[in-house]
């Protein structure tokens, strides 16, 4: 009989080898693993290399006897992939780097040590699970890992970046994303990449053949999927996005903001490309104003006048005087032609550390009010679909909520479009930019919904309901485009149920695992 365990299917050679690892032989390989699959993402997109890591892991772990060897294992690899797929982080510490610039190695590895240990959770309990055949081996492998991907999505707020579904963005198989979401094409991504090259090494021909067969159906559907044509209708409004390109450590600086705030003035005063007179909607990044909006009427007349009858939605902190609002928001703000206040949108999913300090109410106690004060923004109510007079409502995200799948569109009534502002001068100009727009992306195909994106530094721009980047302005360079808004396209199955499909799904795989597998399950760590 064919041994179909990863053990066998890898022969006695590189079976053997694997086995005589020590263990942090076994985690350094695991880590280096780690660093391949990041090569997926942006900007080298190469996810090719999932084929390669996904098996040569699934051996390790099968070659292991302790689920807590198995947690090395997943610890080492997610070290690796986030390490490498977050080293941008490091670019925030050095904004000024007379003041945090010592941070830096610890923000380099306690934030990826941290991730890793979703990982390693993933692992230990799949190798408590673990079955003898090879297709339940990696299907426990990948429901444990999705499991665990959506709860890093969750815990202390959150951070579902980098999930192992945004490698896949510049294929066919970003379409899955319309039914599947992010953290189902993990699943698919994981399984088939996991598996597939098990099976050939395994000599199983039906089960290779089969797994195959699901991933070239995935890209042949993605790829018809795709419309040849952009579609606009005929009155389709004309979305001027202007980028200022205002580089963090200076974008405060008493003596630049005055050149930034003519930047914006001047793109938007710019005769509209293809048509006369102002476009029907300027769109302006993050925090783009150094006032308070609403306490400074002449900043507005002056946004207006610049714009020339079209509304401006742009970015600014806000402190309402209503009355009932105390303190500070980072807002999304309309200002109409008239110069007055349009609907506006207040950021509900702030940034820990960044925008707010996480327990602040046990800080206050303890009398480290100044600690619990830093960023100082308050939350707004949540997501939020922003109507303007003669144009189409859109649903709003300001930089970080963007990375949320479940957060921006809210329930009720479906927008026609995404407004997404980020000021992404923190990210420096390789791979955080990049992947942050990946994601907006991800957003537009799973909502089937353009998305317009104004960047401070880049990249700004237009992406049509199946992810296609209409028109962009590349980093670090200031200036305008104006894009017609794509038509949206019908409801997708992620934009109705969400990702609760996905988890029930795992979850029922666990427990189709656990009732098949050859012991119970066991919550210690021998």
């Amino acid at each position: 009989m064919t041994d179909l365990s990863p053990a066998g299917a890898t022969g006695h050679g590189i079976g053997a080898r694997l086995k005589q690892l020590s263990g942090w032989q076994r985690v350094l390989l695991a880590a280096f693993m780690g660093v391949v699959m990041t090569l997926g993402h942006a900007p080298t997109d190469f996810p090719w290399g999932f084929f390669l890591a996904l098996p040569l892991v699934l051996s390790l772990t099968a070659q292991v006897e302790r689920p807590i060897q198995a947690a090395w294992i997943g610890w080492g690899l997610g070290f690796g992939y986030f390490v490498s797929g977050l080293h941008w982080i490091g670019h925030a510490f050095l904004v000024d780097p007379d003041q945090h610039a010592w941070m830096l190695p610890f923000a380099l590895t306690l934030l990826p040590g941290f991730l890793a240990l979703f990982w390693a959770a993933a692992f230990w309990v799949a190798k408590r699970l673990w079955p003898q055949s090879l297709v339940l081996q990696a299907m426990t492998l990948a429901t444990c890992w999705t499991l665990v991907e959506i709860l890093r999505s969750h815990v202390l707020t959150g951070f579902p970046w980098a999930l192992p579904a945004y490698a896949w963005v510049e294929t066919p198989l970003l379409q899955s994303a319309s039914w599947a979401g992010p953290f189902g094409l993990t699943l698919l991504v994981l399984f088939l990449c996991g598996y597939l090259p098990m099976a050939l090494l395994a000599r199983n021909m039906i089960g290779a053949t089969l797994s195959a067969a699901a991933f070239a159906a995935l890209w042949a559907w993605g790829t018809l999927r795709v419309p040849d044509q952009i579609a606009y209708a005929t009155d389709a409004a004309l979305i001027r996005i202007v980028q200022p390109d205002a580089p963090q450590h200076l974008k405060w600086n008493r003596d630049y903001i005055p050149l930034f705030y003519q930047r914006l003035l001047e793109a938007s005063a710019a005769p509209a490309e293809g048509r006369d007179g102002a476009p029907d909607l300027i769109l302006w990044p993050e925090t783009a104003i150094s006032y308070l909006p609403e306490r400074v009427p002449e900043g507005r007349q002056q946004i207006a006048a610049a714009a020339r009858g079209a509304p401006v939605v742009t970015g600014a902190i806000t402190a309402p005087d209503d009355g009932a609002t105390i303190g500070y928001f980072n807002s999304l703000v309309s200002i109409l032609p008239d110069g007055s206040i349009g609907p506006s949108y207040n950021k509900h999913h702030l940034v820990p550390f960044g925008e707010y300090v996480p327990f602040a109410w046990i800080l206050e106690p303890l009398g480290l009010e100044q600690i619990a004060l830093f960023g100082g923004f308050d939350e707004g109510p949540g997501p939020t679909v922003v109507s303007l007079p003669g144009l189409p409502a859109f649903a709003a995200a300001i930089c970080y909520e963007m990375i949320f799948p479940h957060e921006v569109v809210g329930p009720g009534p479906r927008p026609d479009w995404i407004v997404t502002i980020t000021n992404d001068a923190w990210f420096g100009g390789f791979a955080g930019p990049q992947q942050h727009l990946d994601q907006a992306r991800f957003r537009a195909v799973e909502q089937g919904l353009p998305a317009a994106r104004a960047a401070n530094t880049g990249i700004s721009a237009m992406i049509d309901p199946y992810g296609r980047v209409t028109k962009s302005l590349p980093l670090h360079t200031h200036g305008a485009i104006d894009a017609l808004l794509p038509e949206k396209a019908p409801p997708t199955p992620f934009g109705q149920m969400g990702y609760y499909s996905t988890l029930l799904l795992s979850t029922l795989l666990v427990a189709f695992l656990i009732v098949i597998g050859r012991q119970p399950i066991r919550f210690d760590t021998k």
